[in-house]
């Protein structure tokens, strides 16, 4: 086993459970229980008040055996090797799941953005992607935003990219301005993946979407397009919280006012809707869907004996911890997991990706009605796989995930 930290032994331990039914080949085990290449570079920036600033950015490709490694790029205080490197497995097995040709990856730079100007950004993000320019690529890794990171850096990397190979090279990273080849649909796909995924598993349990009440932790991009695709269908989004604070309003809250009070406020506390919430207060609130869409590790033993909720849709990557996950599905709740749950946003990653190499760009309503399609084929295979081994939907996407990539990586032998 890789020596990693406790996030990736946490991984390994949902990765061995899956991998032991499947009575999966011990030197296929090993491969896939090791990154294939981790990156660390030093970036150099020129601050503005004239003092060189040395930051710390990573890359790890995790496994490229069904395509190109495929993961986004965060900007935090906390980023490690152990976080990316869990993350970039994590998008191992979610592009699998979502069944389309990539591999896993993950960059990061471990920075404060909240407190850069935008050209120091700017010259961050370029020193970072010429340090690991070799690396990347459409046939390579192709990067994409994450935590703190957005379309313009995404920009910024393309620029970047194409200066280094000489033409311009829009299929180096996804979600992307849609002037620069960007899809439509992109920046909401996690999130409509998040609501089409919880609206099949209502559908499962016998349960009426438009009847039910959902919390949300997080409200940034998953987090707040998660709840207005819900609300669209119906459903009652009755508590919102973020790294501030959050609102409470049994009544429902209203997701476009509370939408343009983030966007102005950069946070939904002090939002007039409804009364003030904390993070902890809404783990135990009597709703039928909890959704996290914040960070990882933020369920755990501490607060899952107090959640109430029939649907945990993991809108984050990793927010429940092991033995949480155990007692919540021991308890009956009905746990979609993270890499089932957000695979909508990787899924329409690749049909930019698929956009930008043909140079042919779909209507809105064609990208949407793909994403239905792959995300009720990912449901339905993990459903089925849970059914058939009697095991949860994290252990039963774990053997989707697995099942495909250790069967192309027999498949394709050993290279020596």
């Amino acid at each position: 086993m890789a020596e990693h930290g406790s996030v990736f032994a946490a991984m390994l331990k949902e990765f061995d459970r899956a991998a032991r039914i499947l009575k999966l080949d011990p030197g296929i085990w090993r491969i896939l229980t090791y990154p294939k290449r981790q990156i660390v570079v030093s970036c150099p920036v020129l601050m503005d008040n004239g003092e060189i600033e040395v930051f710390t950015g990573y890359r790890v490709q995790y496994n490229v055996t069904l395509g190109p490694a495929k993961g986004g790029i965060r900007y935090h205080p906390d980023v490690t090797l152990d976080e990316v490197t869990t993350l970039a497995a994590w998008m191992t097995w979610k592009c699998a799941v979502a069944h389309v040709p990539f591999g896993g990856g993950k960059g990061g730079i471990a920075c404060d953005p909240t407190r850069m100007s935008p050209r120091e950004l700017e010259a961050l993000t370029r020193r970072y992607v010429a340090e690991i320019v070799d690396a990347i690529g459409p046939e390579k890794d192709v990067p994409a935003p994450d935590v703190n990171t957005n379309d313009q850096v995404m920009a910024w990397v393309m620029d970047t990219y194409s200066m280094h190979v000489g033409h311009t090279e829009t299929a180096v990273v996804t979600g992307k301005p849609i002037e620069m080849g960007g899809s439509l649909g992109r920046r909401e796909a996690t999130g409509r993946g998040v609501m089409i995924v919880t609206r099949e598993a209502a559908r499962h349990l016998g349960l009426d979407i438009s009847r039910t009440t959902v919390a949300v932790q997080g409200f940034g991009n998953v987090g707040s397009v998660s709840a207005e695709q819900l609300a669209g269908l119906g459903a009652k989004i009755v508590a919102v919280t973020d790294q501030n604070g959050g609102v409470l309003n049994p009544n429902g809250l209203d997701i476009p006012e509370l939408v343009d009070h983030a966007s102005t406020h950069k946070t939904v506390e002090g939002f007039p809707g409804g009364d003030r919430i904390d993070n902890e207060d809404l783990w135990g609130l009597d709703v039928d869907v909890l959704i996290p869409a914040a960070l990882e590790n933020q369920i755990t033993m501490d607060n899952a004996p107090r959640i109430k909720a029939r649907i945990l849709t993991e809108g984050a990557n990793g927010p429940t911890a092991p033995d949480a996950h155990n007692h919540l599905h021991e308890r009956g709740v009905f746990v979609i997991p993270d890499i089932l749950a957000n695979c909508g946003g990787v899924t329409v990653s690749y049909f930019e990706w698929v956009q930008d190499r043909h140079g042919y760009f779909w209507e809105l309503d064609e990208v949407n009605a793909r994403l239905e399609k792959k995300m009720c084929e990912a449901f339905a295979d993990v459903l089925q796989t849970s059914q058939q081994y009697g095991v949860d939907l994290r252990t039963a996407a774990y053997m989707v995930a697995i099942a495909r990539v250790g069967t192309v990586t027999k498949m394709r032998g050993m290279y020596a």
